[in-house]
Order: C-alpha cells, then sequence, then structure tokens
C-alpha cells in the first residue's frame, strides 16, 4: 500500500478481504511441513514482510524480523501434529509471532548494554523476493514518522487492518482482545494518526508505549 493511499484509509473505513489461502496452506501443512511451509511462505512472506517494516521503520531491521519469525514459526510447526495445524489461522498465527518476536527484541535490546553485538538471525528463505512481493506495500518517509507515534498496541492495530488488510476479526485473534476492544485501537489509532498527518509527524507528543 502506498502512503497515500494508507493516508485515504484514515479517512474512513474499509472492507478488508478474506484470507484465500488459509485452508489450503493448513492443509499443505499437516500433509508435510516442509512442502507446507514453503506453501505458507508463499502465500504469507509479503504480508509478514509488511508488517516488519511497518512495526520496524527500517528495511534492514524488517528484513531480520521477517527472518527471524518465519524461522520460529517453523521451529513450532515442528512440534505440532496435524490436527492441530489443519485447526490454525495461519495468517493471524503468523503474525502474531512477527509481533511478540519484535516486542522481544525491543525488549532485548533494552536489556543489552550499549554496543554489545547482537545475534544475526538465522534466514530460512532469501530476501529479495520478499522485497519485491511487498515494494506495493511501501509508504513515505511521513507516514513512518507518524505510525511511530502511535502507541504499540495502536500501530499494531492501524498496521494489521490497514496495510496487512486483515478483517477486524483477525486483528483481535493477533492483539489477543475481543472484536470490540481491537475496533477501538483501530480507531484511536486512525484518529491519532489523522491528526499526525495533518499537523506534521515531528509536531506531534509521541503516545505513551502501550
Amino acid at each position: 500500500m502506498t502512503g497515500a493511499g494508507v493516508a485515504e484509509t484514515v479517512a474512513g473505513e474499509r472492507a478488508a478481504p478474506s484470507d484465500p489461502d488459509a485452508g489450503r496452506v493448513s492443509a499443505a501443512l499437516a500433509e508435510g511441513l516442509d512442502v507446507g511451509f514453503a506453501e505458507l511462505y508463499r502465500a504469507y512472506h509479503g504480508v509478514v514482510f509488511a508488517v516488519a517494516l511497518r512495526t520496524t521503520g527500517h528495511r534492514a531491521d524488517a528484513e531480520d524480523l521477517a527472518a527471524e519469525s518465519l524461522l520460529r514459526a517453523y521451529r513450532a510447526l515442528s512440534g505440532y501434529d496435524a490436527r492441530r495445524i489443519r485447526a490454525l489461522s495461519p495468517r493471524p498465527w503468523l503474525l502474531t509471532i512477527v509481533l511478540n518476536t519484535r516486542r522481544n527484541q525491543v525488549r532485548d535490546a533494552a536489556r543489552r548494554p550499549r554496543g554489545a553485538d547482537g545475534e544475526v538471525p538465522e534466514r530460512p528463505v532469501p530476501g529479495p523476493t520478499v522485497e519485491e512481493h511487498a515494494e506495493h506495500r511501501e509508504t513515505g518517509e511521513h507516514l513512518a514518522a507518524s505510525l511511530a507515534q502511535l502507541t504499540d498496541t495502536q500501530r499494531h492495530a492501524v498496521v494489521l487492518r490497514h496495510v496487512a488488510d486483515l478483517p477486524i476479526g483477525e486483528v483481535a485473534e493477533v492483539l489477543g482482545c475481543p472484536v470490540g476492544t481491537a475496533k477501538s485501537h483501530v480507531s484511536r489509532g486512525l484518529t491519532r494518526l489523522r491528526a499526525c498527518i495533518e499537523n506534521g509527524a515531528g509536531t506531534a507528543r509521541p503516545a505513551e508505549r502501550g
């Protein structure tokens, strides 16, 4: 989604598509992890990178976050039986891993002494195709700065709903809250985002973390 597209979204709600790949991906994963994971990657690597990019604000960080999240997803799936895999809603499940991985990164960075070297995440798949697939979702620097003014919860809600195009039910699933609460997070996030875009992100006071 372009910066103009997100800015237009700020003016009002719009319908989000359901996930047409969910059944096929879950079935493939239940049949075999390696082949199924390739299907999961093809279906969702674009949205994973888009959410990672809008969550971190930097391409290199987004590449690392997407790679680490996919690796964690693979490791988690290796411990699931076929019945549990078939019951998965793969897109919200995967994006939950992305946001949880990002929270862990931020927490670990806060605990790490300044100047300490961090480990480079293992990359299960090459990155360039991720960039190409998600290119249309890139937004301008101004919008990125505006998103940074939101609380974590509001930013995640807006990104999931209006960058990843998730239906509100899936947004609620990823955030771990009722649908009504998810709608509230999206609404409040859009209201603040609208103010930041109109006034200039640099002049808006950063929101409290939450």
